[in-house]
C-alpha cells in the first residue's frame, strides 16, 4: 500500500522576502501563505491581540459585573477568573496558522472536513458582527458624549448614526488595506490606549472608591450565579479571538516554537486586564446611569473627557479592524465570487445595519449579553475539538489538501464523507446544543436546564466536557485513516488503513469557475 501519511517539511533554510509596506493593499486571500512571505513574529501576534482588545469594547465588557450588581472587588475577581479561563482556552489556537499557512477556519477542515470547516466561518461571522458592532457602538457613543460636553451638541439618533457610519467606514478602509496596515494601527493603539487608560488613575483619584459595595441587587438573584455570568462575559473577549488568530499567525514562520506562540496569546490577552479594570472601576462612578460611555464623559475632568474621545476613536479602529478582517477574508473563500475586498465591504455593511437596528430598536445590554453568550457556548467547543485534533495529529497538516474546497476541487486527505468529517461535526453540534440548553444570558438565551444548579450557568462546563468526550470517543470507536497522520502515527487513539480519494476539479463549482477566471 502507498504511504500517504502527512509529510512534515523542513523549514530551516528559507529566505524571507521583505515585509510589505503598510500602505500596500493586501491582495492575498485565503490561499496558503508561502514560507518566504512569513515576515511576522510572535511579538506581532502578541501586539495585534493586545491592540485589538485594548479598547473601549473591552472596557464595556468590564462594566458588566458592576451593572449586574457586584461590588468592586467581586467584579475584579470575576474579571481575573474569566480572563484566565479564556486565555487557557485560546492559547492553542495560535498554533495552526504557522503550520498550515492559512486561517483557523480553513485549518479546521483537517478535523471537520474541507466542507465542514464552514462551521468556523459561521463562528467568525458571529464574532465579527458582535465585536465590530460593540467597537463602533462604544466609540461612537464616546464621540457623541464628547461633542455634547465640549460643544453643547445635542444627542440624537441622527448624530449617532452619522458618527457610527464614519467610524465604520474608516474601519472598512483599514481592513481593505489588509494585514500590514492593521499591524500599524495596532502598534499605535497598544501605546496610546494603555497610556490613556493608566491616566485614569490621575483623572479619578479623588472620586473612585474601591470599597464600592454594589447595588445590593444581583441580576440573577444571588451572588454565585451573577459572579459566574460576569466571568463568562469577560471570558468571551479572549474566546472571540479563537477564529481569528490564524488570520495573523499564518504570517509567522512555521518553525516558530510553540512556547512563543503560547506566550504571544498569554501576554497579549493578559495585558487586557488594563481596559477590563478600567471598565470595572469607572462603572462604579456612573452606576445606575443608562448609558455608561455618555455618562462617563460627563463625569470625567474636562481634560480627560477629550482624551477619552481619542481612546474611543483609536479603539474603534483597532477592535473593529481585527474583527472584520478575518471574516471578510474567510467569507471570500466560502463564496468565491467575492474577493477579499468585496467580502470585507459586504460584511461591514451588514454589521453597520445591525448596529443601527441594535441601537434604535433593541436594548444594547441585552444584545451584547446574548451575543457573547452565543460566542462562548458555540465557539469554545469548536476550539476544544481543534486543540484535541492538533494534539492527536501531532500538529501535522497537508497544506495543499486543506485548500481543496477553496479551489473548487473534491477529494484529498480531508475529504472524509462528501467533504465532512462527521466525528468532529457531530461532536461540535451536540456540545453546542447541550451548552445552549444549560445557558442563561437573559433576556435572549434562556436554556430549559439553566436552573439545575441553583441558577449557576453550567453551559461552558457542559459544552467543553461534552465536546471533549464525544470527539475523543468518536476517534477511539471510529478510527481515522492513516493518511491524516504523520509518520509517527496518532497520539492516544487508533488508526485504520485507507487511501485518500484522488483530488479532482469540480468544474461546476463556483470556486472552480472563479479560479478559472483568475487564471485566464
Amino acid at each position: 500500500m502507498t504511504d500517504n501519511r502527512v509529510v512534515v517539511p523542513s523549514y530551516d533554510d528559507i529566505a524571507l522576502n521583505p515585509r510589505p509596506k503598510a500602505t500596500e493593499v493586501e491582495q492575498r486571500g485565503i490561499d496558503t501563505v508561502p514560507d518566504s512571505d512569513r515576515t511576522s513574529t510572535w511579538v506581532d501576534l502578541m501586539r495585534i491581540q493586545f491592540g485589538g482588545a485594548n479598547t473601549f469594547a473591552t472596557v464595556l465588557l468590564g462594566t458588566f459585573p458592576i451593572l449586574f450588581g457586584l461590588s468592586f472587588w467581586e467584579a475584579v475577581g470575576a474579571v481575573v477568573l474569566g480572563l484566565a479561563a479564556g486565555i487557557l482556552v485560546l492559547m492553542p489556537m495560535g498554533l495552526f496558522g504557522p503550520k498550515t499557512g492559512t486561517n483557523n477556519a480553513v485549518s479546521s477542515g483537517a478535523f471537520f472536513g474541507v466542507r465542514g470547516r464552514v462551521v468556523g466561518s459561521f463562528l467568525s461571522l458571529l464574532t465579527a458582527v458582535a465585536f465590530f458592532s460593540i467597537s463602533v457602538w462604544v466609540g461612537g457613543d464616546a464621540l457623541v458624549g464628547a461633542l455634547n460636553r465640549l460643544a453643547g451638541v445635542p444627542d440624537s439618533i441622527g448624530l449617532r448614526t452619522v458618527i457610527y457610519g464614519l467610524i465604520g467606514l474608516i474601519v472598512i478602509i483599514v481592513v481593505v488595506y489588509g494585514y500590514q496596515f492593521m499591524l500599524l494601527i495596532n502598534k499605535t493603539a497598544v501605546i496610546a490606549n494603555s497610556v490613556l487608560f493608566l491616566l485614569a488613575i490621575v483623572a479619578f483619584s479623588g472620586t473612585f472608591d474601591p470599597s464600592y459595595a454594589g447595588t445590593g441587587e444581583y441580576l440573577l438573584g444571588g451572588f454565585l450565579p451573577t459572579f459566574v455570568l460576569s466571568a463568562l462575559i469577560v471570558m468571551s473577549n479572549p474566546v472571540s479571538f479563537g477564529a481569528f488568530l490564524g488570520d495573523w499567525s499564518r504570517y509567522i514562520p512555521a518553525k516558530t516554537p510553540a512556547r512563543k506562540l503560547f506566550a504571544a496569546t498569554a501576554l497579549g490577552q493578559g495585558l487586557t486586564i488594563i481596559p477590563f479594570l478600567f471598565g470595572v472601576a469607572t462603572a462604579t462612578l456612573v452606576a445606575g446611569e443608562a448609558d455608561y460611555v455618555f455618562a462617563l464623559i460627563q463625569t470625567s475632568p474636562l481634560w480627560y473627557a477629550v482624551l477619552l474621545m481619542v481612546v474611543a476613536f483609536i479603539g474603534g479602529l483597532s477592535t473593529g479592524s481585527t474583527s472584520l478582517y478575518g471574516t471578510g477574508l474567510d467569507f471570500s473563500s466560502v463564496f468565491p465570487s467575492f474577493s477579499r475586498v468585496r467580502a470585507t465591504i459586504f460584511i461591514g455593511v451588514i454589521a453597520f445595519l445591525f448596529i443601527l437596528l441594535g441601537r434604535i430598536f433593541f436594548d444594547l445590554l441585552g444584545a451584547v449579553n446574548a451575543f457573547v453568550g452565543a460566542i462562548i457556548v458555540t465557539t469554545t467547543p469548536w476550539m476544544v475539538i481543534m486543540a484535541i485534533g492538533y494534539f492527536v495529529r501531532r500538529g501535522a497538516f497537508s497544506r495543499d489538501d486543506l485548500q481543496v474546497f477553496n479551489r473548487g476541487e473534491t477529494g484529498g486527505r480531508y475529504w472524509f464523507t462528501a467533504g465532512v468529517n462527521w466525528r468532529g461535526m457531530v461532536a461540535w453540534i451536540a456540545s453546542a446544543v447541550l451548552g445552549l440548553m444549560f445557558a442563561y444570558y437573559p433576556p435572549v438565551i434562556e436554556g430549559p436546564f439553566n436552573a439545575v444548579a441553583g441558577g449557576v450557568d453550567l453551559s461552558l462546563i457542559v459544552a467543553i466536557g461534552s465536546a471533549a468526550i464525544l470527539y475523543i470517543g468518536a476517534l477511539l470507536i471510529f478510527p481515522e485513516p492513516t493518511y491524516v497522520y504523520p509518520a509517527e502515527g496518532p497520539r492516544l487513539v487508533r488508526e485504520r488503513a485507507g487511501e485518500p480519494q484522488a483530488i479532482v476539479t469540480d468544474h461546476g463549482s463556483a470556486a472552480a469557475k472563479a479560479a478559472a477566471r483568475r487564471a485566464g
